[in-house]
């Protein structure tokens, strides 16, 4: 018996929560990416581009926004070693911001930039203050 109620208290739970979109703000949060483990078995002459991939489909993904503007700090950090050579991580911010009001609703977009660390042992996803 208390295994059904706590079952159909749960399942009414999750059903509110699916139901209700949260509203979408401006943000901006640090996030270290695993290029290594990404482009791993991916040919040399696409090692870059499948990195410069990656990251924008990681900003999609984390800001739940479409469109990506990528800095050209980002480009230059993965391509600094060439095309065959990527760095392993790379700590980037990205920064939901506010791209027009429409009908309605507001659109966004993400902005993505380095983050210059000395290393990334230990780092976790922290929310930047502006």
């Amino acid at each position: 018996e208390f295994r059904r109620v706590l079952f159909r208290s749960l399942s009414q739970n999750n059903q509110k929560m699916s139901t209700e979109k949260k509203e979408m703000v401006p943000v901006t949060r640090d996030y270290t990416i695993n290029l290594h483990k990404a482009c791993h078995k991916v040919a040399f002459k696409r090692k870059a581009p499948r990195a410069m991939d990656v990251i924008r489909k990681f900003a999609q993904k984390a800001m739940g926004t479409e469109k990506v503007v990528i800095d050209t700090t980002v480009n230059h950090y993965v391509w600094n070693k060439g095309i065959r050579n990527i760095p392993r991580r790379i700590r980037v911010r990205l920064a939901r911001k506010v791209d027009g009001e429409g009908e309605d609703e507001k659109t966004f977009y993400t902005l993505v930039q380095v983050v210059d660390v000395p290393h990334f042992h230990g780092l976790q996803t922290k929310v930047v203050e502006e």
